[in-house]
C-alpha cells in the first residue's frame, strides 16, 4: 500500500475494537466513542460469567447464527480458534468450560481484558476520542460528530459504524441512531428484544413460594426452537440459559413454552420408576423437588395427578402459557437495525459504499454462550480485512 488511508471507527465495543486492531498496522485509525470510556457493554457482559466465545466449530458454529449464511464468511475466517489465539497474543489466556464456553482464565476480569486490548491498540497507534457523539450526515453522506468544542465533520476515507443495538441502554447502546441512517435512505427495522426472559402469568400464590428457585437440567421448547439447560423462576416469568435460545419463537408468536423436567429419561422409563406407587408418591418416585412438583401441579389438570401415564407425559411435556418477552432495556441483545440485505459482502452500505456497519446494529441474532461476542469480533475483522484488500487492489 503506497499511502496509509484514514479510517474512522465510531463505537468502542468488541466489533469496533477488532476492526481497529486489524486496520492499525496498515492505516491511520481514529476510534470515536460517545461515552467517557470504551467497552462499557463489554464490561457488563462479564458480570454473569465472561464467556468470550464458544468452542463450537463448523456447522455447529454457523447454525447458531441467523439469518442463515449471513456471517458464514466472517466466522470461517475468524472463528473461536482464531479469536482465542488473538486473545493469547494480547496477553489473555483462556480455558474451555464443560458447556463449551470459552472464558479468560481465573483471575483475569473483564476490566483486565479491556485494558489489555486498549493497550494493544495504543501500541499500534490507534487514536481514541472519547465523548465524541455521532450526530448524523451531511447531504453528501459525510459524517458529523460533536464534542465539547462543537460539531466536527470527520476527515476519513472510510467510516466503520459499530454503534450497538438497544439493549442495556445504561452502557450506551441506546438505539438512537436509526433516524440518522434513515435520513440517508437506509432501511431500518425496529429493535426487538433477544436473549431475555419470558413473561408468565403465574397462578396466585405460586411465585410467592418459589420466586428465585432454579429449574436445573431441563429442556425447554417453543416453536422449532429447543434448548437444554437451566431456568430461574422470577416474579415476571422465566429467565436463564435454557430460555434465551427459544426467545425467537416467542418473538414470532409462540404462546407457550414446553418444559421437559426429565430430558434424560423417556416416558417409558419414567413409568418404570413410578412403578406401583400411589399417586401421592409419583413425584418422589421421579425425584422431583418441591419446586418442580409445584410447577407441575400449577399447570396440569387436577385429574392428571391420579394417573401414572398422564403424570409422566406432563413431566416430559409441561405446557406453560407465556405472555411475551421482557422489555428491550433488560435484554442481553436485540434484533433489528440495519437489514443484512442493505449491506454488501464486506458489510458496507450498498447505498453508501464508504460507510460500513458491524456488530449489534445489524439485524442478526445468536444465543448467549459466547456466540454474540464471537459474531461481533468476526464482523470487525472481516470488514477491516475487506477494506485493506480493496485498498491494496485500487
Amino acid at each position: 500500500m503506497s499511502q496509509r488511508i484514514r479510517i474512522a471507527i465510531i463505537g468502542g465495543g468488541p466489533a469496533g475494537l477488532m476492526a481497529a486492531d486489524t486496520l492499525a498496522p496498515h492505516a491511520e485509525v481514529d476510534l470515536y466513542e460517545h461515552g467517557r470510556n470504551i467497552g462499557r457493554k463489554f464490561l457488563v457482559a462479564g458480570q454473569g460469567g465472561f464467556n468470550i466465545t464458544n468452542e463450537a466449530q463448523g456447522e455447529d458454529l454457523l447454525s447458531a447464527y441467523s439469518p442463515k449464511g449471513f456471517l458464514d464468511e466472517a466466522l470461517a475466517a475468524f472463528g473461536p480458534g482464531q479469536l482465542s489465539g488473538w486473545l493469547r497474543e494480547t496477553g489473555i489466556e483462556t480455558f474451555t468450560g464443560t458447556s463449551g464456553r470459552i472464558f479468560p482464565v481465573k483471575g483475569i476480569k473483564p476490566v483486565d481484558v479491556l485494558a489489555l486490548i486498549r493497550e494493544r491498540l495504543l501500541r499500534q497507534g490507534v487514536r481514541f476520542h472519547v465523548e465524541h457523539v455521532f450526530t448524523g450526515f451531511d447531504t453528501a453522506g459525510q459524517v458529523r460528530i460533536e464534542n465539547a468544542d462543537g460539531p466536527v465533520m470527520l476527515d476519513a476515507e472510510r467510516v466503520i459504524f459499530a454503534l450497538g443495538g438497544a439493549s442495556w441502554p445504561v452502557t450506551g447502546s441506546t438505539g438512537i441512531w436509526p433516524p440518522l441512517f434513515s435520513s440517508i435512505g437506509v432501511e431500518i427495522r425496529a429493535f426487538e428484544a433477544s436473549n431475555c426472559g419470558v413473561e408468565v402469568a403465574w397462578p396466585e400464590g405460586f411465585i410467592v413460594a418459589h420466586e428465585g428457585k432454579p429449574l436445573k437440567n431441563i429442556r425447554i421448547s417453543a416453536g422449532e426452537k429447543s434448548a437444554w439447560g437451566e431456568a430461574t423462576l422470577t416474579a415476571y416469568g422465566l429467565e436463564g440459559n435454557a430460555i434465551y435460545p427459544i426467545v425467537p419463537a416467542v418473538r414470532d408468536g409462540a404462546m407457550e413454552v414446553c418444559v421437559d423436567l426429565k430430558p434424560d429419561s423417556t416416558p417409558e422409563r419414567l413409568l418404570e420408576r413410578i412403578g406401583g406407587k400411589s399417586p401421592k408418591n409419583y413425584a418422589a418416585g421421579l425425584n422431583l423437588n418441591r419446586t418442580q412438583t409445584a410447577l407441575l401441579k400449577a399447570f396440569t389438570p387436577k385429574e392428571v395427578s391420579g394417573y401414572a401415564e398422564q403424570f409422566a407425559a406432563h413431566v416430559k411435556d409441561l405446557r406453560i402459557p407465556v405472555k411475551g418477552l421482557r422489555p428491550i432495556g433488560e435484554a442481553i441483545s436485540t434484533v433489528g437495525g440495519i437489514p443484512p440485505g442493505a449491506l454488501g459482502p464486506d458489510f458496507s452500505l450498498k447505498l453508501h459504499p464508504h460507510l460500513y456497519t458491524i456488530g449489534e446494529m445489524v439485524d442478526w441474532d445468536a444465543p448467549t454462550g459466547g456466540f454474540l461476542l464471537q459474531g461481533c469480533f468476526a464482523m470487525g475483522r472481516h470488514t477491516a480485512n475487506s477494506i485493506l484488500l480493496a485498498t491494496q487492489m485500487s
